[in-house]
């Protein structure tokens, strides 16, 4: 039996609000993997069934109490609509296109081989000119058949937003230079107590591709901190991090142990 490591949860996802779930499209709420979440670099376990029950209720009280203060409900302009089914249709009407499979089967390689558990700068470079390369032979997709029962149409359609999150993953992993969690850059094996201080914040730009920013994390306080084993923190913390905390290294003694990671 052939087996293999693979991805099985994104470690970030929609920014939203922590208290209603609310995204910055207004109208749009978020929770578990599509959502940031409230993990970090943490490999998930069953703790993600928890994270459902906890901000899914929030989500659900946040959109209820949206949709309560609207004065009226919005609407979508047709001219919205009819553009939206114009590309969605494309791929069926297109009769010489590519193959969505033979793009998707590429992407996945890509992402497999230059952007998997153990990352490397000139590797996360490479993946970014191979996506650059399927971006453009996806535009050119057909998807033969009727819309019914059509899953090949149906991957046409989501190959633009896998294309968005490679990138957004890829970009990301070449911008962290830290190893933390989940994330292993083999150029930068030591987690880096500046990096903690930082999310990536990554958005569509008006050309499609995407816009990186960095944007300071509010820090965890110290009596939520304090709930923690010393010995779960120092998988996700350096030393210098958790001077003062029970169980601790001492101030020196703590820097010196980061230094020598």
């Amino acid at each position: 039996m052939e087996i293999g490591p693979t991805c099985h949860y994104v470690m970030g996802g929609v920014e939203v609000d922590p208290a209603t779930g609310a995204a910055s499209v207004p109208g749009l709420y978020a929770v578990g993997e599509v959502s940031g979440g409230m993990h970090g670099s943490n490999r998930l376990g069953g703790n993600s069934l928890s994270d459902l029950l906890v901000f899914g209720r929030r989500a659900g009280l946040g959109a209820a109490e949206y949709i309560s203060a609207l004065p009226s409900r919005p609407v979508v302009p047709e001219a919205d609509l009819a553009s939206a089914a114009t590309t969605a249709l494309v791929p069926l009407e297109r009769a010489d296109g590519e193959s969505p499979y033979a793009i998707h089967a590429e992407l996945q390689s890509v992402m497999n081989d230059l952007v998997g558990l153990i990352r490397r700068e000139s590797e996360l470079k490479t993946a970014l000119v191979d996506l650059e390369k399927l971006r453009a032979r996806e535009a050119n997709v057909s998807a033969p058949g009727g819309r019914a029962y059509n899953p090949g149409w149906h991957l046409a359609l989501d190959l633009r937003n896998m294309l968005v999150v490679g990138e957004s993953v890829a970009q990301s992993a070449l911008e962290r230079q830290e190893s933390r969690g989940g994330h292993t850059r083999d150029d930068y094996p030591a987690m880096s107590p500046e990096w903690r201080k930082v999310n990536l914040i990554c958005s569509a730009g008006p050309d499609g591709h995407v816009d990186l920013r960095h944007q300071p994390m509010v820090p965890m306080r110290t009596d939520l901190l304090e709930l923690f084993d010393i010995g779960e923190l120092k998988k996700y913390m350096t030393d210098a991090e958790l001077v003062g905390l029970p169980g601790a290294e001492p101030g020196p003694a703590g820097v010196a142990a980061e230094e020598t990671h």
